[in-house]
């Protein structure tokens, strides 16, 4: 482990219990095709085995989503009988009952309905269950004709007007199939003190077997073995997700909020095409992003409060609201590294629509901490810094961006004029206490956020921003094909010397956040799993981050809440 940081550990009040990421460049469906049946995955073959005896099966698991202080949304995917596998449009309807209780006897059961399963839907089913009691621990399972599915735990928020003394929740980003094991998502499934779980996106790879594996080789490969792009792909590849035991355990035992980010439709997408995209051999984006964006929600516990999209805000009583950003669906197409257009205030990465909604949303809060969901780093991200009085000058003369030269304009470095926007009303309206949560760049970095970074630390600080690793997603010494710990001094070390509000950053980890929010501080505890190539990984936390409140400034923390 490596990493570069200028903090020491402070005490405080009790803890409660080129560097952007390598993605490779287009593969077309034809050169995938011609691998297809040597490499098609045994994990459908198994599937149809499993369910070779005739009759509903469940072998997608269950899940939970979106908790609500009344309600949780739940899900499960149901194969109506052998051969009705994920994108195959086989299988006829059937009813599949569900059952809500108070204990895992299903002595108490408090709730319970009957949904219809079909193939229009890919056999994907969700109840939408209301009437329940906030801050509750319920069990929840599913039966179809006689077959009842694995039993799912979910737990509901807070009352709106409760008082919560704290909210913890599990935050993952960027799990590829192909470039390792899910142990991040065991070693969360088997935490009991998390009320969720949040995914930051790239839940899901779209590339084809052996198109984006880890260090020259594929861990395990990708169904379909093609690169996905229609409707039945999609659905099949989120099918093979959800075939993987972590990830159904960690759905089993929590609720997981979810968002997306690009590679849950193609690499950089924007709301016009992707630069993983090849219109005509690939067919018209929109219909590809249709069908992405239709498989996401047939089979992603995710309650949708604008259709299509995932920006939605949920409240965990007076101490959090938690405001979700769809980061694909509106934004202009992204940028090239070094041109001027990143300053630009007509291209925008969030939509007219959606920044006045998170606006209004962050001014009309009564919580303590406004937590952001944010699928791409919103801290500027930059080489080559130069003196403040200069840098503004220099950029108007050559035509570069004015807050300095961006490395990856697929974040919000690519699309200043929105963040600036953001971050000036963040500090012209008085809101404190907010905090952004994000993945994407497989690393993991601990950010103040400066409204101005060139003249950071004497200029003020807008909000804090935690930055978790990847689940298997390759990071610097992955893409180097180096061990673990020998480009990253180096990479870290230049990083921070360019980002001085980068409190700390690890380039060559795996692994998850917990962060742990009180009335006093939030704070995020980073963690390791051994070695993404094992199933059988371990765990270790390396370093907390916490922001004490009225602060919007990080420091370290001695260690992990408890």
């Amino acid at each position: 482990m490596t990493h570069a940081d200028a903090d020491t550990p402070t005490a405080g009040p009790s803890d409660r219990p080129g560097l952007t990421p390598h993605r490779p460049r287009r593969r077309t469906v034809i050169a995938a095709a011609a691998t297809t049946a040597a490499l098609a995955s045994p994990l459908v073959a198994g599937t149809a085995a499993r369910a070779a005896g005739g009759g509903p099966a469940f072998h997608h698991g269950v899940a939970s989503g979106d908790p609500l202080p009344d309600g949780a949304l739940l899900w499960t995917r149901v194969t109506p009988e052998p051969g009705a596998d994920p994108g195959s449009g086989r299988g006829g309807a059937l009813d599949v009952a569900w059952e809500v209780a108070t204990d895992a006897g299903f002595t108490d059961v408090v709730a319970r309905g009957t949904v219809r399963a079909a193939a229009a839907s890919d056999h994907t089913v969700k109840a939408d269950v209301r009437g329940l009691r906030p801050a509750t621990a319920y069990h929840y399972r599913f039966t179809a004709d006689g077959v009842t599915s694995p039993t799912g735990r979910t737990r509901t928020a807070p009352a709106d007007d409760a008082a919560p003394d704290h909210l913890r929740l599990g935050v993952v980003s960027c799990s590829n199939w192909e470039a390792g094991y899910f142990s991040a998502y065991r070693h969360l499934a088997g935490r009991g003190d998390l009320h969720a779980v949040l995914h930051l996106g790239d839940y899901l790879y779209e590339y084809p077997t052996g198109g984006y594996g880890t260090r020259g080789r594929t861990v395990r490969p990708h169904t379909p073995a093609h690169e996905i792009t229609t409707l039945a792909d999609y659905r099949a590849r989120h099918g093979q997700y959800k075939t993987d035991a972590d990830l159904r355990a960690l759905h089993a035992a929590h609720p997981v909020v979810a968002i997306w980010d690009d590679h849950e439709f193609a690499n950089n997408a924007w709301s016009g095409g992707a630069e993983n995209h090849t219109p005509g051999a690939e067919g018209a984006w929109a219909e590809r992003m249709a069908a992405a964006k239709q498989a996401y929600f047939e089979w992603m516990p995710v309650r949708p409060s604008v259709a299509g999209t995932t920006y939605r805000r949920l409240r965990f009583g007076t101490l959090a609201d938690l405001h979700l950003l769809d980061l694909r669906s509106f934004r202009d197409e992204q940028a090239g590294v070094g041109e001027g257009e990143v300053d630009d205030p007509a291209r925008t990465v969030t939509g007219r629509a959606q920044l006045d909604w998170l606006k209004a949303g962050l001014d009309a809060s009564t919580s303590r901490w406004r937590l952001v969901g944010t699928s791409v780093m919103i801290s500027p991200l930059a080489f080559g810094s130069v003196p403040a009085y200069l840098l503004r000058p220099l950029a108007r003369l050559l035509g570069l961006p004015a807050e300095g030269l961006a490395l990856n304009t697929d974040q919000w470095d690519g699309y200043t004029d929105d963040r600036r926007e953001l971050l000036t009303h963040l500090r012209n309206r008085g809101i404190d206490n907010t905090v952004f949560l994000t993945g994407d760049i497989h690393m993991a970095w601990a950010n103040d956020v400066p409204v101005e970074a060139a003249t950071y630390p004497l200029s003020p600080t807008a909000a804090t921003e935690f930055v978790v690793t990847s689940v298997t997603s390759d990071n610097i010494d992955d893409i180097l094909r180096v061990p673990e710990g020998w480009a990253s001094p180096a990479a870290s070390g230049a990083l921070r010397a360019a980002n001085r509000h980068a409190r700390w950053i690890d380039t060559d980890a795996h692994g998850y956040g917990v962060l742990d929010v009180t009335a006093e501080r939030a704070q995020m505890d980073y963690h390791r799993i051994s070695d993404k190539t094992d199933p059988d990984a371990t765990t270790h936390p390396v370093r907390s981050y916490r922001t004490r409140s009225g602060t919007q400034r990080l420091e370290r923390a001695e260690r992990p809440v408890r």
